[in-house]
């Protein structure tokens, strides 16, 4: 794999995929309370929340503790904040992930 290529194409789709959810709920991305993303490449999910211009503080990140958990990372990431007590009722929570033979997608939840 080209990883310049696979970079630019993650932050891209990332970016993409989010603001069609953000859109399809008539929300903006000043509204994200928490991301939850794919924990595989910090760089990419900075990129993605730049592009987003949303905090960094924002993001859920575990991935210097358990590196990449594949499939797993978002529930993890999720599991994680909710017993952190990061996340409230009625707060918005972005999810988003892309996967091998580069797979993509977000979604919104108000929790």
């Amino acid at each position: 794999m080209n990883g310049r290529e696979v970079f630019k194409i993650a932050v891209r789709a990332l970016e993409e995929s989010s603001r069609e959810a953000l859109s399809a709920n008539n929300l903006a991305p000043g509204d994200i309370h928490h991301v939850v993303a794919h924990q595989a490449n910090l760089r990419i999910l900075e990129a993605v929340m730049k592009r987003l211009e949303v905090p960094m503080d924002r993001c859920h990140l575990n991935i210097e503790q358990v590196g990449n958990t594949s499939s797993a990372s978002v529930p993890l990431t999720l599991d994680q904040a909710l017993r952190a007590n990061a996340i409230k009722d009625g707060q918005n929570v972005l999810m988003m992930a892309i996967g091998g033979g580069m797979s993509w997608g977000s979604a919104l939840v108000r929790w």
